[in-house]
């Protein structure tokens, strides 16, 4: 175990050549990538991570914050000897992936984000605001029951993060791509923003919703795959 990691995370690992590491979103686990572990591997080291208390990776003793989880793929990359590689992440997943490139920017060759935000304010009101209400219930609920405190702590990722000032991006070099559901519940004024904020940024919309990577994988993986091979390679 790396120096100051207390948790080994989970991962589902398929593929030889360059990393392709996929990182989930909120309350879901590495097995939502399945279509793109299958399509993606034929090519690159898939390797989809559970984050920190999400499908087989334990929670731990440390704080459960996207910064924290940003941490961890850090480590988890040390541990795995992986200098660097392409990062996919989704909602949750593409807020940490764009943590990580701040601090880690080295790291990353290619970043697709998918279905990301900044803040709690780019996710659509029908969504945010159940969510909040969710989260209000379960914190309440926690002091009698370890399941309401497990939920409330996840909900709290939604509902207290990310934090990411839309300048900070600028700072980022490296291509990106982020995409996003014709009909995502992050909101398509937010999702340009984080475009405009990346100097070196394509954007893409397909058919669907927030979950497009996994209600329309063929049109999904296929924009993803573009971008990382340059509109260069016939997959």
């Amino acid at each position: 175990m790396v120096k100051g990691m207390d948790i080994h995370l989970h991962c589902r690992e398929a593929g030889t050549g360059r990393p392709l590491i996929l990182l989930h979103g909120n309350g879901e686990d590495g097995s939502y990538f399945i279509h793109q572990i299958r399509y993606f591997s034929k090519y690159y080291r898939v390797i989809a991570v559970d984050s920190r208390g999400h499908g087989g990776s334990p929670r731990g003793q440390m704080p459960l914050t996207l910064s924290r989880m940003a941490e961890d793929l850090k480590e988890f990359m040390d541990e795995r000897q992986i200098g660097s590689g392409d990062i996919l992440g989704f909602s949750d997943g593409a807020n940490i992936a764009m943590l990580f490139a701040l601090k880690y920017p080295e790291r990353i060759g290619k970043l697709i984000l998918n279905g990301g935000n900044l803040s709690p304010a780019g996710v659509k009101p029908s969504v945010q605001i159940p969510t909040e209400i969710g989260f209000w219930i379960a914190s309440h609920a926690a002091r009698r029951s370890y399941e309401a405190g497990r939920k409330a702590e996840i909900l709290g990722l939604m509902v207290k993060e990310p934090k990411i000032p839309p300048e900070r991006l600028k700072g980022l070099t490296m291509k990106t791509l982020v995409i996003a559901g014709t009909k995502d519940m992050i909101k398509t004024a937010h999702t340009r923003q984080i475009f405009e904020s990346l100097p070196d940024a394509k954007l893409r919309f397909i058919p669907g919703s927030h979950f497009v990577a996994k209600e329309n994988p063929v049109a999904f993986n296929k924009a993803v795959a573009a971008f990382l091979m340059d509109d260069r390679h016939p997959f």
